[in-house]
């Protein structure tokens, strides 16, 4: 049933005078007592904290002395009592409340400071089930959610970057906090609350295992405000979910401006492309422009990575990102700031090549530490009008398919190995997607085509701008293997692709025509290889 409001107006200014401190995050928190305990202002506390502003020899009551019930079960029982939730959520102008808080000897509180046990870090850093259950907080979020429903008359801080505005405000106006000050910070705090309890609720399925849960939140935090979205029209900003998971989110920018929208998108995209290829396999980079690769290739050092990766499309790596697997050295930056590009990304960074890519102050420069795991489970979500779709990553490895050659002729050693390259990269490709590669280099891309027709076409014409551009007699198409990241519903894809001289084609099957498409290879002994897995990517 609904609760009528009494429709008592807020007031603008409320006196703080009891607080309630009671923090995991300690920083900055003996600071902010002591700049309240001089103003006069009451201080109230529990456990940790509490000892913490004592042995500052800070006067603090405990919050035991107010309930008059002791701290009970390991501390899990200490702030659920009427004395602190009727302080925190009484309508000081409403008689009956206030007759309610005399009768039963309930203070005001007016302020209270609260941050949650660290359920976040637990996590992250691997903790069993039991230790994760433990740092789910109880009573950090029931006094959050109470002074946030009560900020008329309450001031809520969960964030110690916001103590000095509080303390401003207190400074210029004799104690006082404004409502609309305190609105910022409820809203703020729900936030906090919504966040947190969405990262326990997506623990807890990702721990049982299940799929579907009946609710799906995803919480995160703030990272930064942007100057727009993918258009100057737009707003947007960055949030961080707190997963695990290296990459552009936990990367350290060593240098350059901030990341627009669209450079963390791109460069999400170019890193988890990357690291397809295992460091102890060889070095490896990938260019990438507007979420799709221009170019990606293996090669015997870092530096013929890149050069062999550049060579695909040198054209449309203009302004692109650059993602490596390994170090970056010094020759390979000194080949890198040669051309025009957005972004750098790579596990490490020498120190020869963070001062030859600071000849370029704008070109940002990000070392991650790691590189993420491709096998690793995790969800990806995408809005749409009015709903969430919600799945699981796409961390299917070619290395881990039943490979299924279905044409009569199998492919050779050096074939299936382009094979494998080709749909490796062609996972990362916007569908329909279509990728030729050849001795670990890809020869030609074709991206986001309604047909896959197209996609094989453009592919083809952009080997053969590659092959003039480096004087090549013929494009390196001649001789490659072909993948499709879906299957091929026709024989023309294929032909197309054969037209363009791939000899070999890996392809997921499962059309109603694959018979069709298997029977062309065959008339132009071609080897075709069946994954059975599709790497749609839209």
């Amino acid at each position: 049933m609904a609760v009528v409001s009494k429709k008592i107006p807020a007031p603008d200014k409320v006196k703080v005078k009891t607080a309630l401190l009671s923090v995991s995050d300690k920083t900055g928190i003996v600071e902010l007592a002591r700049a309240l305990s001089e103003k006069g202002v009451r201080l109230l506390s529990t456990g940790g904290t509490h000892k913490t502003i004592a042995a500052a020899g800070l006067a603090v009551t405990d919050v035991s002395e107010v309930t008059n019930f002791p701290e009970i079960m390991d501390g899990r029982v200490k702030t659920l009592h009427p004395k602190v939730h009727g302080g925190l959520l009484a309508i000081r102008d409403d008689a009956e409340h206030q007759a309610a808080m005399k009768e039963h000897g309930i203070e005001g509180i007016d302020l209270a400071v609260i941050n949650l046990y660290p359920f976040e870090d637990v996590r992250k850093a691997g903790g069993d089930y039991p230790t994760t259950v433990e740092n789910i907080d109880i009573g950090g979020p029931a006094m959050i959610r109470a002074s946030a429903k009560n900020h008329a008359y309450v001031t809520i801080l969960t964030d110690p970057a916001d103590y000095p505005e509080l303390l401003e405000q207190l400074s210029a106006d004799a104690g006082q906090t404004a409502y609309a000050f305190r609105q910022r910070m409820a809203a703020k705090a729900f936030a906090r609350t919504a966040a947190y309890d969405a990262m326990i609720s997506n623990w807890f399925a990702e721990a049982l295992d299940i799929a579907t849960p009946r609710h799906r939140v995803i919480g995160g935090i703030l990272r930064e405000e942007m100057r727009y979205g993918e258009n100057p029209h737009q707003k947007a900003a960055f949030y961080v979910t707190g997963e695990n998971r290296p990459g552009v989110s936990t990367a350290a920018l060593l240098q350059g401006k901030q990341l627009s929208y669209n450079n963390i998108n791109d460069t999400d995209a170019a890193y988890e492309l990357v690291a397809e290829f295992l460091p102890e396999n060889g070095p490896a980079c990938a260019i990438i422009k507007h979420a799709n690769p221009c170019g990606v290739a293996t090669g015997p050092s870092l530096l013929e990575a890149y050069k062999r990766a550049l060579a695909c499309d040198s054209v449309s790596a203009f302004g692109g990102i650059i993602a490596l697997n390994s170090l970056l050295d010094a020759e390979t930056a000194e080949e890198i700031v040669k051309l025009f590009t957005e972004v750098i990304i790579a596990p490490e960074v020498s120190e020869e090549a963070k001062a030859i890519i600071a000849r370029k102050p704008n070109l940002r420069l990000l070392s991650v530490g790691a590189l993420p795991d491709p096998r690793a489970a995790g969800l990806t979500a995408k809005t749409v009008s009015g709903g969430l779709l919600v799945q699981n990553r796409d961390n299917a490895l070619v290395e881990d398919m039943e490979l299924k050659v279905v044409t009569k002729r199998a492919p050779t050693a050096q074939e299936l190995e382009d094979m494998k390259f080709a749909f490796r990269v062609a996972k990362h490709v916007k569908s329909n997607a279509v990728v030729y590669a050849k001795d670990g280099q890809t020869a030609g891309i074709g991206a986001g085509q309604m047909s896959r027709v197209d996609s094989a076409r453009i592919a083809a014409i952009k080997a053969e701008e590659a092959a003039k551009a480096m004087g090549l007699v013929e494009p390196l198409t001649r001789g490659s293997a072909v993948a499709s990241e879906a299957f091929l519903p026709f024989a023309d894809g294929l032909l197309s692709a054969i037209a363009a001289g791939a000899t070999a084609v890996i392809q997921p099957g499962g059309s109603m025509r694959d018979q069709e498409v298997i029977d062309a290879a065959n008339e132009h002994n071609v080897a075709m290889v069946f994954t059975g897995v599709r790497h749609f990517r839209h």
